[in-house]
């Protein structure tokens, strides 16, 4: 049997969390307002939400975050209580930022394993004093353990974090650092394989095998949709739209690794996104999808997956995706597709098998199976009229907008 585990005071309180607003900056006392340096804007900060595997040489991603922060005046605030050794993740992350022209990268040192940091006074003050924030990865229930009060309002620390975002300081967040900034229904854990077999379940567990989800969410920064992390390195597709299928999300953002969705506006009529990186960002539109059964199994068909890559666009508010200058409109040849993958939840797998599609002649092919047999699943991809695709090198596809996908048991 998979035991959930919960902070004592938490467990009761999974369900009533679930329907709270976004935590309130007053919900904890936040020192005084930081005058932001030149060329940091007022308004909500730049939200940078990172795949993880951030390469170290990734100057686009750890230079933009640097410049929003401030650049030569950039004072950053690294927190890493997701991680297992937060001061060795803090100080990588930290040397980084600096390597990038932050005249500072200070941890701010809240650790699940020290009661009362995430409320320490001086904690937050050093907080307020910072133009900018990068969540190290780890385990985003750390973050929630660590930062946020049993009743859902903000400890002390998130709250000037909050205070100073509010006010103009970009965030960013890698891996489980970016799951933390999740609206409602945040995923806690689990695989394809299980979430599409067995659903969500609300709580945090210690297996794999069951699709946990924390209903009040993380710290409410980017709430257009879920979001997931490694999403292409892992074969995240099936849990991501097993969750938003079984909470009644219609939109899902999975995070490539070394790959950052560069949101301004964030939670704002005017949000507005853009991709910088070497992987991409799926954006899953679950509006006109059906949920059903096949063969006595969870099912599920007319998923629209829009792949982007770096400088492409992205309306929220309109739902609409604008190609960067680099790509250019691909006409798919006449050749058959790949044979299906046995694997389809593996590592790249899925995006591999849509990519391929894309450049071949047909209309619709099954993408794979899972590896696993009880029962195995389908995912099956398709074009319509909306469908396109682009290239890079003029050969071959390199992103997609608007391929139909399905999964059923098979």
């Amino acid at each position: 049997m998979n035991r959930p585990r919960f902070l004592p005071l938490l467990t009761a309180l999974i369900i009533a969390v679930a329907a709270a607003a976004v935590p309130s900056p007053a919900a904890s006392a936040a020192p005084a307002a930081f005058a932001a340096p030149a060329g940091v804007s007022t308004g909500p900060g730049t939200v940078m939400l990172i795949g993880g595997a951030l390469d170290d040489n990734n100057s686009a991603v750890y230079g933009e975050f640097v410049r929003q922060a401030g650049g030569a005046q950039a004072r950053i605030g690294v927190l890493s209580a997701s991680s297992a050794t937060p001061h060795w993740s803090a100080n990588q992350v930290g040397k980084l930022l600096e390597r990038y022209g932050a005249a500072e990268a200070t941890w701010i040192p809240v650790n699940v394993k020290r009661d009362g940091s995430g409320d320490d006074p001086e904690h937050a003050a050093l907080a307020a004093s910072m133009t900018g924030f990068f969540f190290a990865g780890g385990d985003q229930f750390r973050y929630v353990q660590s930062m946020i009060h049993p009743d859902g309002s903000d400890g002390a620390v998130l709250a000037a974090v909050r205070q100073r975002f509010l006010a103009g300081a970009p965030v960013a967040g890698t891996s489980a650092g970016m799951q933390i900034f999740a609206g409602p229904d945040m995923i806690t854990g689990g695989s394809s394989y299980h979430g599409v077999r067995d659903g969500a379940q609300p709580g945090y567990f210690d297996t794999d095998e069951v699709l946990g989800y924390w209903p009040a969410g993380g710290f409410n920064f980017f709430t257009s949709g879920l979001v997931d992390t490694h999403f292409d390195a892992r074969g995240r597709n099936g849990r991501s739209i097993r969750l938003a299928a079984d909470t009644g999300h219609d939109r899902v953002y999975g995070m490539g690794e070394d790959t950052a969705l560069i949101v301004a506006g964030a939670g704002t009529a005017n949000e507005t996104a853009r991709v910088v990186g070497s992987n991409g960002v799926s954006i899953l539109d679950l509006r006109s999808a059906q949920v059903g059964q096949v063969a006595g199994h969870w099912s599920i068909s007319g998923v629209r997956w829009s792949y982007l890559t770096d400088g492409d666009t992205y309306d929220p508010g309109q739902w609409q995706v604008t190609k960067g200058a680099t790509n250019a409109p691909l006409v798919p040849d006449s050749r058959p597709a790949a044979p299906p993958t046995t694997d389809v939840f593996g590592s790249y797998a899925l995006r591999d098998a849509a990519l391929d599609l894309a450049d071949a002649g047909l209309s619709s092919a099954t993408a794979g199976t899972t590896a696993e047999t009880a029962p195995t699943f389908v995912v099956g991809l398709a074009k319509d009229a909306a469908f396109r695709a682009y290239t890079v090198d003029g050969v071959a596809a390199a992103s997609f907008t608007d391929l139909t996908l399905s999964i059923q048991a098979g």
